[in-house]
């Protein structure tokens, strides 16, 4: 908690006490020893608050319980002494007051015990309060920063996979001397501005991933011979919408990765339906006869991670069905907005 908003809530305590103890010379205004009595009061009040209220921070410490309430006992005593040491030189030799009609007796003793015990209980009531606000904005703090730092590493794993993917598709085309080469060089370093600048926040525009995604698919389509083999279906408007950058991806590329070849176009459906309410992102692909269970499909760094970061970035607001047959593996993603 902010020094402030200590020294506020301070304040406002001891506006309390001030109006508890003056509270009574308010309905009797004929009253001598108003001020002194005020004084005296908020003073002796300071000393009996402020010595628990600094002590609890060692007193909690301590692994010996019965020491504390020891170490307790004898700072009670030390404030009753204090509290006795202020009063009564105040009353006698600053007011002048006859101290014949405030004998120091079994009264004085036993209200200054009453009011030590309730200076006790608020000092403790508000250093537990703060420490209570403190250990949660603490643990609320930890657990950001360990989402942000999972973040970044899920976001870095991420990355150099389809890094290299794509630079192994271009290293083809050069090979080949394909003339799409230097379109998918284009491509690629539309793709590496996205991943640079733009995917290192939490939160980027819809369309600029839409545009990430159209570009990863026209670098894939460079490869392949069927030029039809990939359907991708965008409805909606994406003006002013943002989503967590490179979280549509990973699932074309594992579409990419393990759909059917032989099968007739569209083998990879990509489909986006936007509205102002959720967005609902749906992959298809034929599977390879060969392949033996799609459980295959759900492995590796991008399906894994995505998940992970799904649950970081839109905790309670996203659903993910991955639906693997015999035929086609479908993912579904809904984020609501």
């Amino acid at each position: 908690m902010k020094l402030k908003y200590k020294i506020l809530i301070h304040l406002v305590f001891w506006l309390y006490i001030f109006n508890q103890a003056a509270f009574p010379y308010f309905l009797n205004k004929e009253v001598p020893y108003l001020v002194p009595d005020l004084i005296i009061h908020m003073l002796t009040g300071m000393l009996s608050f402020y010595v628990f209220y600094f002590s609890f921070k060692y007193l909690f410490r301590l692994k010996n319980k019965f020491l504390g309430i020891l170490i307790g006992l004898a700072l009670a005593c030390l404030v009753m002494a204090g509290r006795v040491g202020m009063e009564y030189p105040f009353w006698k030799y600053i007011v002048h007051y006859d101290m014949s009609k405030m004998p120091f007796n079994r009264e004085w003793v036993f209200n200054d015990i009453r009011l030590i015990v309730i200076f006790f209980i608020y000092s403790l009531l508000i250093r537990l309060a703060i420490n209570w606000y403190e250990n949660q904005k603490f643990q609320a703090d930890f657990v950001n920063q360990k989402q942000k730092s999972e973040l970044a590493l899920l976001r870095s794993q991420v990355n150099p996979h389809f890094f290299f993917n794509t630079l192994n598709n271009i290293y083809s085309l050069v090979y080949q001397k394909s003339d799409d080469a230097p379109e998918a060089v284009m491509k690629l370093s539309s793709i590496m501005r996205y991943m640079l600048y733009d995917a290192t926040t939490d939160k980027v525009l819809l369309e600029k991933e839409i545009e990430y995604l159209k570009s990863f698919i026209e670098l894939e389509k460079l490869r392949l011979r069927n030029k039809d083999f990939v359907s991708l279906t965008i409805n909606g408007q994406s003006d002013g919408l943002t989503i967590a950058p490179m979280i549509l991806i990973p699932f074309v590329e594992n579409a990419f990765k393990h759909a059917s070849r032989t099968v007739a176009a569209p083998g990879i459906m990509v489909r986006l339906d936007i509205s102002a309410k959720e967005i609902v992102f749906e992959v298809k692909n034929y599977i390879r006869k060969n392949q033996h269970s799609p459980k295959d499909q759900q492995g590796g760094i991008g399906l894994t991670n995505i998940q992970r970061r799904l649950e970081l970035l839109y905790p309670q607001k996203f659903s993910l069905d991955i639906t693997p047959s015999e035929e086609l593996f479908i993912i579904k993603l809904i984020i609501r907005n």
